[in-house]
């Protein structure tokens, strides 16, 4: 028999390194907790601990899958609790918001932004379904968000020069709307329509000619607009502001703004399931990472523990990417999103 006793519970039960997870345990602990909490074959670095509970961060585990979390003298086994932890993807990279999936072979897309002006050799990257990473393009400087149409046509905001850029099938750019502002997030509708954020304060609709009109206000964000269409057809805006209590904000196709969610800190990329639920890289209580919310904003929980979470998406065979503002990280949750080609 354990001496320790068991662990009971794990929250959130899916992290990635450096994530903060708290470990419930069955049997009053004292400090030895602090050498004796391990995941896998590797020592629990604690953040806090308590007789009965330990928040604990999750070790450098670079392969990634379900690891075994226990208290003993020895490492944990495999029929132990389960933690599952992202799989590293990509690293060196600079991501500001949501990576996206091309519809048409699967193949993710993220973004080397760098600060704002720096012009860098290569700025978008892909990462095929082999796992490996090639460059795409260096034109455009400060790459924001990536979106695709219905056709499948790949676009990118460019937060430098105001500018939405759609990328030819040889990976050239080519202005599509320019003198956006901060042009930062990017979404299109079920009829096709494109909005993109600019982080002074508008919402942009603009027509498949590349015309822009203004489509909504809202407060101006200290970084970024970050935009999703929901399965009710309404837009959600995340814009991280000096509120530490910042809200996810919605948008009806007459453009009339509300508040869906209030209660997250520094809410960046966000994206939905196929069952309404909404998924938002943020904090919530203190506690950092992927936050999802029920559809009808009525609950909020932290389901992927993680620091510096820019952004998500999901691949057609329900792994959740997920974007740090260094690395991109893979995890099988089995949750399915909503794709360009599904809402159109």
């Amino acid at each position: 028999m354990n001496r320790f006793g068991n662990i009971d519970r794990l929250d959130p039960s899916a992290a990635l390194p450096g994530g903060e997870v708290l470990v419930e345990y069955s049997e009053q602990q004292d400090k030895r907790v602090r050498d004796h909490l391990w995941f896998g074959n590797q020592r629990a670095h604690l953040v806090a601990g308590g007789s009965r509970r330990a928040l604990a961060l999750v070790p450098d585990l670079r392969e990634g899958g379900r690891v075994s979390v226990a208290l003993g003298d020895t490492p944990a086994q495999p029929d132990q609790q389960q933690l599952l932890v992202g799989r590293k993807l990509a690293e060196d990279l600079h991501p500001v918001t949501n990576p996206a999936f091309d519809p048409d072979d699967g193949s993710l897309y993220v973004t080397r932004s760098g600060g704002r002006g720096d012009r860098l050799p290569v700025t978008l990257f892909r990462i095929d379904s082999a796992g490996e990473l090639t460059e795409v393009s260096g034109d455009i400087t400060n790459p924001t968000a990536i979106a695709f149409d219905r056709s499948g046509q790949m676009f990118v905001t460019s937060r430098m020069d105001g500018t939405v850029y759609r990328l030819t099938p040889f990976h050239e750019a080519v202005a599509f709307v320019t003198s956006l502002g901060v042009a930062t997030g990017l979404a299109f509708d079920r009829t096709g329509r494109m909005y993109v954020g600019d982080r002074s304060g508008i919402i942009y609709r603009v027509s498949g000619i590349g015309e822009a009109q203004e489509y909504a206000h809202l407060e101006p964000s200290v970084s970024a607009y970050h935009l999703a269409f929901g399965p009710d057809d309404n837009l959600y805006v995340t814009g991280p502001t000096v509120n530490s209590f910042d809200v996810v904000t919605r948008i009806d196709q007459a453009g009339d703004v509300s508040t869906f969610f209030r209660g997250l800190g520094r809410p960046q990329g966000l994206a939905f399931d196929r069952d309404g639920n909404l998924y938002v890289a943020a904090s919530l209580a203190g506690r950092r990472g992927v936050v999802q919310i029920k559809p009808d904003g009525s609950d909020a929980r932290v389901v992927v523990a993680g620091m510096n979470v820019v952004g998500l998406a999901f691949s057609a065979s329900g792994e959740m990417v997920v974007a740090t503002n260094e690395a991109v990280f893979a995890l099988p949750l089995g949750i399915r999103g909503t794709l360009v080609k599904d809402v159109n």
